[in-house]
């Protein structure tokens, strides 16, 4: 049945069926978190249920709990040692492919996955697509001792760095800090444009307190951009190519009425 949903929610769910495409018989997968991370899950649940044998390393209880619910079999990454391949979205990425990701809190456990992967695969609607990285808030995880130390020690460093804005904001969740899966805080940095992401990455990680920012430098070699018309273009870091296809959002009702 082809599946009534919103341009965004299309862009979404062709870039996440384009990506489950790229998973082979017998691989390892590293299964990211979010909402369009949440469209692959199903898309590779779908294959599963058609005789694809995967195993699954979630980058958050959130994650694991979908794909368990889905039917895909799930590892540790201890277990696992290396994968074969990590999909994940972004809340932002720039033409070099470098990301801000974090908008979920669980960008330790997604950088860890996608740095122990042979390739890292970004699934993402066109408006995640950016000039420079910045306008989305900078995650910075931290530990709940002396966060507002840290918090001052960020914003002091920020001074330095070529960045629009230099306030950092703890993260709520209500009335009370967001706590990650490891339960550490997250402070969200408000840098509007960041000039040089590499070197800002290596700073902050260098402040006592910080666990892991939301950067990743480096890291991805694919995106798979959807559009709400139902295209995908998939670009390849290293290869340089950038392939156009045109995919029809259908799916089993079953599958995604949830989403």
């Amino acid at each position: 049945m082809t599946l009534d949903l919103p341009p965004i929610d299309i862009a979404k769910y062709v870039a996440a069926k384009r990506a489950a495409d790229m998973v082979e018989d017998g691989m390892k997968v590293g299964l990211g978190t979010g909402s369009t991370a949440a469209w692959l899950v199903r898309c590779l649940a779908e294959r599963v249920q058609e005789g694809l044998t995967i195993k699954g390393v979630p980058t958050s209880q959130r994650t694991a709990r979908l794909a368990q619910e889905a039917g895909i079999e799930l590892i540790t990454l201890e277990e696992a040692r290396w994968l074969d391949i990590t999909i994940d979205g972004a809340d932002e990425f720039d033409g070099e492919l470098n990301l801000i990701k974090g908008g979920g809190g669980a960008h330790l456990q997604e950088k860890i996955v996608a740095t122990a992967s042979d390739l890292m695969v970004v699934i993402a609607d066109v408006g995640k697509a950016v000039d420079a990285l910045g306008a989305f808030p900078l995650p910075v995880e931290v530990l709940q001792f002396g966060w507002r130390t840290t918090q001052m020690l960020i914003e002091e460093m920020l001074v330095s760095t070529d960045v629009l804005g230099r306030s950092a904001s703890l993260r709520m969740d209500g009335q009370t800090p967001f706590v990650t899966d490891e339960g550490n805080y997250v402070l969200d940095l408000h840098l509007h444009r960041i000039g040089h992401a590499r070197q800002l990455t290596l700073m902050l990680n260098q402040i006592p307190g910080v666990v892991e920012n939301g950067l990743f430098i480096d890291i991805c070699d694919r995106v798979v951009i959807g559009h709400g018309d139902g295209r995908v273009v998939v670009r390849d870091i290293n290869l340089g190519t950038e392939e156009v296809s045109h995919m029809e959002n259908e799916a089993e009702d079953n599958l995604f009425r949830d989403l």
